[in-house]
């Protein structure tokens, strides 16, 4: 009688050395970084990580009308504002290096983010409400009187941008936030088209996608002042 083999028999059997000993401890927790500083670059990437997929999560939201458009906007604005902060860290922007190298490294598909990220701003704060435009007539009620104050505050966030130009602020992280509350304060005002409203837009797209101290050019600054005058004479002529 053959003996039976306690295992299967293979043409190249391992046989164990007894002589070797295992060097990781499968008990011991793995460290993935060795200082501080490798920690906090890898928490960092991290977060831009899940700041990336959740806004693309957000944005399919929005387009199925799953999220109302109130909550929907304040998270856009903190996810990108937190998204801003991060990759304006020199050790996190030195490792991150831009936004489709990250992609391609992570393996992701999000296009939904990736136009998000490039605007800088929720679409609803780009695209004019679809409800009715407050009335233009300052006098009599409360609601008149609202609208009266959205106008000036409309009125002096042009001037107050079209002064930072006079003075020679041409840094990103300087006119972005002044031309955003142009935007804004407009949006309360009119749903109308106007004469170079999409150029408002059209820079704050191209200023969001310059460094945070990287300065526009003067011919740059020359035909933003341009831009952005014309756009504030097309607003006025809403309100007549």
């Amino acid at each position: 009688m053959i003996p039976r083999q306690p295992y299967a028999p293979t043409p190249h059997s391992y046989v164990p050395n007894s002589t070797l000993s295992a060097t990781i401890n499968l008990d011991e927790e793995v460290k993935l970084a060795d200082t501080r500083a490798e920690r906090d670059l890898q928490d960092s990437l991290a977060e831009i990580f899940s700041i990336i997929v959740t806004l693309d999560e957000l944005e399919k939201a929005f387009l199925k009308d799953a999220i109302p458009e109130a909550d929907y906007t304040e998270i856009c604005e903190r996810s990108l504002k937190q998204y801003k902060s991060l990759v304006a860290d020199e050790t996190v922007s030195k490792a991150f290096v831009g936004l489709e190298e990250f992609k391609a490294e992570w393996d992701l598909e999000v296009p939904r983010a990736t136009e998000r990220i490039r605007v800088g701003m929720p679409s609803t704060t780009l695209a004019t409400t679809s409800g009715p435009a407050p009335s233009n007539n300052t006098g009599g009620g409360g609601g008149n009187n609202t609208s009266g104050t959205l106008i000036f505050e409309a009125t002096e966030n042009f001037i107050t941008f079209l002064d930072a130009l006079k003075l020679g602020m041409l840094a990103k992280d300087q006119l972005h936030p002044l031309l955003t509350d142009v935007i804004q304060s407009v949006n309360k005002v009119t749903t109308q088209e106007f004469d170079s409203r999409g150029k408002i837009v059209q820079w704050l797209i191209a200023l969001n996608q310059m460094k945070a101290t990287e300065e526009l050019s003067e011919d740059q600054a020359r035909e933003l002042d341009l831009d952005i005058n014309s756009a504030y004479q097309g607003f006025k002529s809403t309100l007549s």
